[in-house]
């Protein structure tokens, strides 16, 4: 299990201290423009400080930083149904408290799952344990013909007709200064709105909405939070001592996750990545055919060809520069498939232990930072990043080059040939 610790942790140091120290300068300038406009909308929002909550006694200002962090603005508090205005953010906070906030969905979530406040709403307990798959967050707009239409969400009764909190009011920028629950809805309102799961589509025509594109919008529940953490350090401590084969110990944390509603099982089918699973299940019998055909001796013997007369180390940097540039433009996974085989029949040419390059293998199929398509997470930034295709080689480069500086004097040392 910790195999891969000593020359995976050089290089993960190696490269962390290049990106914090040289790398985050040669990131081209943020485009803000690059945005979509439905990634930026802001919400107007409350949050409740809870009875016995380790913030009561804290000014207000004190949570700036935890804010800024989560990308949060703090307008102001509410107190007893009234605005404090002037010094709030001297106040000192209090149980019951109601922290007006401007954010994201997202990081709205993340703010109040990092201070463990509650939706500032009387029915939110109720609602979060109304029914066993939980709760989801959906956007609407609101339209002229809504039965919300210059109404609030306190009285039409929104809370304990349909078990739904409203979270968040986004209105083209205007200020809206009476509380939340207490605000009259406007057309043209975007609202944010907490649900019980499944039951999304009657709410929306209860009210008379129209409901905004799925982001993937979700709730932490601070409650399973530290259930999932420790269910899933125990699979990884087991296989680390050779309790269970770790593939078996992952998929009993599934299956524990589904069995503890941590996730529900209505979307256990979507959270699977079934690109990966299809590139799998192409990628091993082409793996399997390149050794069976010949054609990864084909492979690896014209590599030692071009090598010829090379020391082991220069053929093993060789190997590592190879599959680190396929890694760039295919799934790392995949990668591993086909260098591997190659890798060990390379050893077996030179007449040297294997291990180290398979561990070339593994380190430089796991370091694509050139493209955008070598990993999921290069392209998940791309759009929020405001990036381009040819901005990764800016910083990609340079530190795929320190990697394999770095990893190929580890390998030596740990894994001699």
């Amino acid at each position: 299990m910790f195999d891969f610790a000593p020359v995976g942790g050089i290089a993960a140091i190696a490269g962390l201290a290049f990106v914090a120290l040289v790398g985050w300068r040669l990131i081209p300038p943020r485009d803000d423009a690059a945005l979509k406009p439905e990634d930026l909308s802001q919400y107007l929002a409350e949050l409740t400080v809870p009875k016995d909550s380790p913030l009561i006694g804290k000014r207000l200002g004190e949570l700036q930083e935890t804010a800024d962090k989560s990308d949060v603005a703090i307008l102001g508090l509410v107190r007893d149904g009234a605005r404090l205005y002037g010094q709030s953010r001297s106040v000192a906070l209090r149980a019951g408290d109601a922290l007006v906030l401007e954010a994201r969905p997202d990081a709205l979530d993340e703010f109040r799952s990092t201070l463990n406040l509650q939706v500032a709403d009387k029915g939110r307990e109720d609602l979060l344990n109304a029914s066993g798959e939980g709760v989801e967050i959906i956007e609407v707009v609101v339209p002229n013909d809504s039965r919300l239409i210059g109404r609030s969400a306190q009285s039409i009764g929104l809370s304990w007709r349909q078990r739904t909190v409203l979270l968040g009011i986004s209105r083209r920028g205007n200020r809206i200064t009476s509380q939340l629950r207490k605000t009259e809805i406007e057309t043209g309102d975007i609202l944010l709105l907490l649900v019980p799961r499944d039951t999304s589509a009657h709410v929306v025509e209860w009210l008379g909405v129209l409901p905004l594109a799925d982001r993937g919008l979700a709730v932490t529940e601070n409650s399973k939070v530290w259930l999932a953490i420790s269910l899933f350090a125990g699979a990884v401590t087991a296989a680390s001592f050779g309790l269970i084969y770790l593939p078996i110990a992952l998929g009993l944390v599934v299956v524990c996750y589904v069995l503890a509603k941590i996730i529900p099982l209505s979307e256990l089918y979507t959270h699977i990545e079934w690109p990966v699973v299809v590139l799998l299940g192409s990628m091993i019998p082409l793996g399997a055919a390149l050794e069976t055909s010949g054609g990864t001796e084909l492979i690896a013997g014209t590599l030692v060809g071009l090598t010829d007369g090379w020391p082991a180390w220069m053929v093993l940097t060789v190997l590592m520069v190879v599959t680190m540039t396929l890694s760039d433009v295919l799934n790392n996974t995949a990668t591993t498939i086909v260098a591997a085989p190659v890798g060990i029949q390379m050893a077996q040419t030179l007449g040297v232990s294997p291990d180290p390059f398979l561990m070339a293998v593994a380190v430089a199929a796991s370091s694509a930072f050139l493209t955008p398509i070598g990993h999921k997470n290069n392209t998940l930034i791309l759009g929020p990043g405001g990036y381009s295709f040819g901005d990764y080689w800016r910083m990609g480069l340079p530190l795929e080059i320190i990697v394999v500086a770095v990893s190929i004097p580890a390998i030596l040392v740990f894994w001699p040939l």
